[in-house]
């Protein structure tokens, strides 16, 4: 730690390259939808925490994400506002580091969280009738605090390695955050160890949760395939067409920005994907959850009625 601030005390992150006129119009909006997102995720937990008819096991864990969507957004978001709305673009080093470790936290959580919201609904439509003993209370408290220990002991494992290198220049971030790719090329060093280790956690976290979802849902489509009337194959569907839409949404960005070859213009796209991820998502997926069911859209409603009686 002490030799890599002999070296650097601080990065600049670059950010996109555009007008002052435009980083404003695009500070304003950036603004409303992290505002927005914080608002719509917090309406989502109030509701699951209020309403005794939401306090099962499949909105226990939409409410974790909604919990990792603000915390995800909150890292990533204030300093990309700070950075257009002024030219003053530097970021401590330390601050960094830790920027660059809960950007990984949160992001291999909500993968794991993710998939275990997956193999809630695979248990609720092929074994509705065990349900209730294999989703346990305690069940879904081991699957919760498995996803965050597993998904933040990643993060520390590239934060430790990260700040075992040295950074002696350049110290420009291309990215509008401080993210472990974009750090990682800064180091004077071959980083062919934390690539390595990159790679395998890329693997563990996005590969993995994703051939086991496609397994669940599968098996799920079997399922519902089996239900001899057309309004009974409607429902079961309807109560894993949400989590398709998010698991889509994420795991499908995740892939373009990590799994794809470098090339000239990826530094660019990486930047505008990464908006999808910090902003747009966390403010889509509550959109996604309420508009799409209706015992959140009910909730809803009682808790208007109860505000204004």
């Amino acid at each position: 730690m002490g030799s890599n601030q002999s070296w650097v005390t601080e990065f600049i992150l670059v950010g996109f390259h555009l007008s002052a006129k435009m980083e404003k119009l695009l500070f304003w909006i950036f603004s409303l939808c992290y505002i927005f997102s914080l608002l719509a995720n917090g309406t989502i937990l109030g509701l699951i925490c209020l309403d005794l008819r939401l306090h099962t096991p499949m909105y226990f864990f939409l409410s974790l994400l909604a919990i990792i969507d603000m915390s995800y957004a909150s890292n990533n978001v204030p300093k990309m506002l700070a950075n257009l709305a002024n030219q003053h673009r530097t970021i401590s080093f330390v601050p960094c580091i830790l920027q660059t470790f809960l950007y990984l936290g949160f992001a291999a959580t909500e993968c794991l969280i993710l998939m275990v919201m997956s193999y809630d609904r695979f248990v609720a439509i092929c074994h509705p009738l065990q349900y209730t003993v294999i989703m346990s209370w305690r069940a879904c408290g081991v699957l919760a605090a498995t996803s965050w220990a597993c998904g933040f002991i990643l993060a520390l494992v590239h934060a430790v390695l990260l700040l075992r290198l040295p950074f002696c220049g350049p110290w420009e971030v291309n990215h509008l955050f401080c993210e472990i790719l974009s750090v990682l090329k800064l180091a004077c060093v071959d980083t062919w160890i934390n690539q390595v280790v990159l790679l395998a956690a890329s693997v563990f976290v996005l590969v993995g949760p994703v051939c086991l979802m496609l397994v669940s849902y599968v098996r799920i489509l079997w399922a519902i395939l089996k239900i001899q009337s057309k309004e009974g194959r409607r429902k079961a569907f309807s109560t894993c067409s949400s989590h398709l839409c998010v698991v889509g949404l994420f795991f499908g960005i995740a892939m373009l920005v990590y799994m794809v070859p470098d090339s000239s213009q990826r530094e660019e796209e990486e930047k505008r994907l990464s908006l999808f991820h910090s902003l747009f998502n966390p403010m889509l997926n509550p959109l996604i959850y309420s508009l799409r069911n209706t015992q959140v859209k009910d909730a809803l409603y009682r808790a208007l009625q109860r505000r204004s009686m």
